[in-house]
């Protein structure tokens, strides 16, 4: 088994002990992303929108480090701290991927790191 580290300064530096990414063959593995500003490392501030295209754009800066794009994505969670957000998480991330879009989990949790409105964690595979 092969284990590369991914990471990209287009994203937020890791706040813990983990790694953005984690490519084992040509499956990767990304780490959770809240949306935080890559070069303050602050939360944005603004509606949820802006909120679910930072983790988007976070999610797809590792990506794009790992060799791929969202569009590999096989596999999204979401943790969400109001639900009722859940229709505009849709919405918006048919800005970011293309049919077939990934398999995927949404989960209501009562806290994120930071005190962020949601996180984001996905498995990709490079063909």
């Amino acid at each position: 088994m092969t284990r590369q580290i991914i990471h990209s300064n287009n994203a937020p530096k890791a706040i813990g002990t983990y790694s953005q990414a984690v490519k084992v063959d040509k499956t990767v593995y990304l780490s959770g992303q809240i949306p935080l500003d890559p070069t303050s490392m602050e939360l944005v501030k603004g509606e949820i929108e802006v909120h679910i295209r930072r983790v988007f754009d976070n999610l797809r800066a590792v990506a794009q480090a790992a060799g791929g794009d969202l569009q590999q994505v096989v596999k999204l969670n979401v943790f969400l701290i109001d639900l009722a957000n859940f229709a505009k998480v849709n919405q918006i991330m048919a800005e970011y991927f293309k049919e077939p879009y990934p398999a995927r989990a949404a989960v209501g949790v009562a806290s994120l790191p930071r005190g962020s409105l949601l996180e984001m964690d996905a498995i990709m595979v490079i063909e």
